[in-house]
C-alpha cells in the first residue's frame, strides 16, 4: 500500500507538471494543437516504462535513461519542430523521467520540476526580445551583393540581424533566405544605401514567419 501511495504522488507531481507545461506555457504561446497530445503521451508513456522497469530490478532506472536517449534522437530527426518546440520536448521527457525515478524524493523530484518550468517559461517569454523574429523568405531575384541583399530584407522585414542563403536558383532567378531579423518600431522606416534602388525594384518575394 505504501508504494501504491508513493507511485500516485508521483504521478500526480508529474501530471501537474507536464499540464502546467503544456497548457499553461506552450499552448498560449505557441498554439500548435497537434503537439499538446505528443507532449502529455511521451510524457506519459516515459514515465510509466520507468515505474514499470523499476519494479522489474536495479537495471530498470538505466533502461528508462536509454529509452529516454532514444527517444530524443528520433525527435531531432525530425524537421516539422521548432528549436523552442524542441526544448519543451527535452523538457517533458526530463519531467517523465524524474518524476518516474522511485528512488528520488519527492520533494526532490517536485524541486527540480519546478527549476524547469521556470527556465522554459523565462526562456521562452513573449517579452525577451519582442521585436526578434525569424522568417524564411522567398525572393524572385538573386542579389549577388550582400549589401543589396541586406538592404532589400530590411526594406521588407525589419533590421536584418543574421541571414543564411538556403538556395539559389538561376534558372528560375530566385534565392531563399532564412532571416533572423528585429522589427523597426512603428512609424520608422529602413535607410536603403545609395545604389541600391535597382535591386529593391525586383519581385514581391513570399515570407513564412516564426518568432525567436
Amino acid at each position: 500500500m505504501e508504494s501504491v501511495r508513493h507511485l500516485a504522488a508521483h504521478l500526480g507531481l508529474d501530471l501537474l507538471a507536464v499540464g502546467l507545461l503544456t497548457f499553461a506555457i506552450y499552448h498560449p504561446r505557441h498554439r500548435r494543437r497537434d503537439l499538446v497530445p505528443a507532449y502529455l503521451a511521451l510524457n506519459v508513456a516515459l514515465f510509466a516504462v520507468v515505474a514499470a522497469l523499476a519494479e522489474v530490478g536495479t537495471g530498470g532506472t538505466a533502461l528508462g535513461f536509454g529509452l529516454f536517449g532514444v527517444l530524443s534522437i528520433i525527435r531531432l530527426r525530425s524537421d516539422a519542430v521548432q528549436h523552442e518546440e524542441v526544448a519543451y520536448y527535452f523538457n517533458t521527457l526530463v519531467l517523465g523521467l524524474l518524476c518516474g525515478l522511485p528512488d528520488l524524493r519527492l520533494w526532490i523530484a517536485a524541486a527540480l520540476s519546478a527549476v524547469l518550468l521556470a527556465v522554459v517559461w523565462i526562456a521562452d517569454h513573449p517579452r525577451l526580445y519582442p521585436r526578434s523574429r525569424r522568417t524564411l523568405v522567398t525572393l524572385d531575384t538573386v542579389h549577388a551583393d550582400p549589401a543589396a541583399l541586406r538592404a532589400d530584407l530590411a526594406r521588407r522585414l525589419g533590421e536584418p540581424l543574421n541571414w543564411t542563403v538556403m538556395e539559389i536558383d538561376y534558372v528560375r532567378d530566385l534565392m531563399v533566405v532564412d532571416v533572423r531579423y528585429r522589427e523597426f518600431p512603428p512609424g520608422t522606416a529602413p535607410a536603403q544605401p545609395a545604389g541600391t534602388g535597382d535591386a529593391l525594384r525586383h519581385g514581391t518575394g513570399t515570407h513564412t514567419w516564426e518568432t525567436v
